[in-house]
C-alpha cells in the first residue's frame, strides 16, 4: 500500500515515512540533517541523503517501474535496459555496466583474494563472499521465508527456496524443454542427453552420470558377503 503526501503528492512506502516528510513540508519538524547529524557541503547532496531516511523514491523507471532515491542509481539502472556496457576487460573482453564491477572481475584473472577471514584465514576475492562466509562461524541466518519461516545464511539460498512454494522452474532444457528450479539440477539433467558419465568407480571402473548413483554402487563393493 502506498502513502501519498497531500502537499506535494509524493509517494512513500510507509505511513511513518510520509509523516516524517510532511513535517519537513510544513516546517513543523527539525532541519533535515538533524535526523542523523551527517553534514553535507551541498544542499543537493543533503536532499539525496535525506531520502535514505524517508525512503522517498524520487526517480522511477518507465520501463519496469523500479524506483530509486538517487538520480545516479537511476541512471545506472537505465543502462541495464539499454545493455550499455562501456567497461571492458582487456584480458577476456567481458563488458560491464559499472567500473567497480570490472574492477572486481579483474580479481578473477589476477587470482587476488584481498578479503580474508580473521577466524580461519580463508580468503575471498569479493567482500560480499567474505560476509557470507562469516555466517559459517556465527551460525547467523538473517534471511527468512515468509511462507514457512525457514531461515538461510545467504539470500540466494532463500531465493531458490521460494521456488518450493511458487513452483517456479526458471531453468529449462533446450533439448526437451524439461524445467528445473535449480541450475545444478538442469546441468545434471543434460547428462541424460549427452550420455556423459563423469563419475566412475575406482574399484571396477563402472561409470555413472550422477555421483549419488556412484555412491550407491560403492555399496555393492563394501557389502559383507559372509
Amino acid at each position: 500500500m502506498s502513502h501519498v503526501s497531500d502537499v506535494c503528492k509524493k509517494t512513500f512506502r510507509s505511513a511513518l515515512n510520509l509523516k516524517r516528510h510532511e513535517t519537513i513540508e510544513t516546517g513543523e519538524g527539525p532541519p533535515r540533517r538533524e535526523i542523523c547529524e551527517k553534514p553535507f557541503i551541498q544542499k543537493g547532496d543533503l536532499n539525496v541523503h535525506y531520502r535514505s531516511h524517508t525512503k522517498e523514491m524520487a526517480y522511477s523507471c518507465e520501463i519496469c517501474g523500479k524506483a530509486f532515491t538517487s538520480k545516479s542509481n537511476f541512471i545506472t539502472h537505465e543502462k541495464c535496459h539499454r545493455n550499455e556496457r562501456n567497461y571492458v576487460c582487456e584480458i577476456c573482453k567481458k563488458a560491464f555496466i559499472l567500473k567497480q564491477h570490472l574492477n572486481v572481475h579483474h580479481l578473477i584473472h589476477t587470482q587476488e583474494k584481498p578479503n580474508a577471514c580473521d577466524i580461519c584465514n580463508e580468503a575471498f576475492s569479493q567482500k560480499h563472499n567474505l560476509t557470507d562466509h562469516y555466517r559459517v562461524h556465527t551460525k547467523e541466518r538473517p534471511y527468512s521465508c515468509d511462507g514457512c519461516g525457514k531461515t538461510f545464511s545467504r539470500k540466494r539460498f532463500l531465493t531458490v527456496h521460494y521456488r518450493v512454494h511458487t513452483k517456479e522452474r526458471p531453468h529449462s532444457c533446450e533439448v526437451c524443454g524439461k524445467a528445473y528450479s535449480r541450475k545444478s539440477h538442469l546441468n545434471r539433467h543434460y547428462l541424460t542427453h549427452t550420455k556423459e558419465k563423469p563419475h566412475s568407480s575406482e574399484v571396477c571402473g563402472k561409470a555413472y552420470s550422477q555421483k549419488s548413483h556412484l555412491n550407491r554402487h560403492y555399496l555393492t563393493h563394501t557389502k559383507d558377503n559372509c
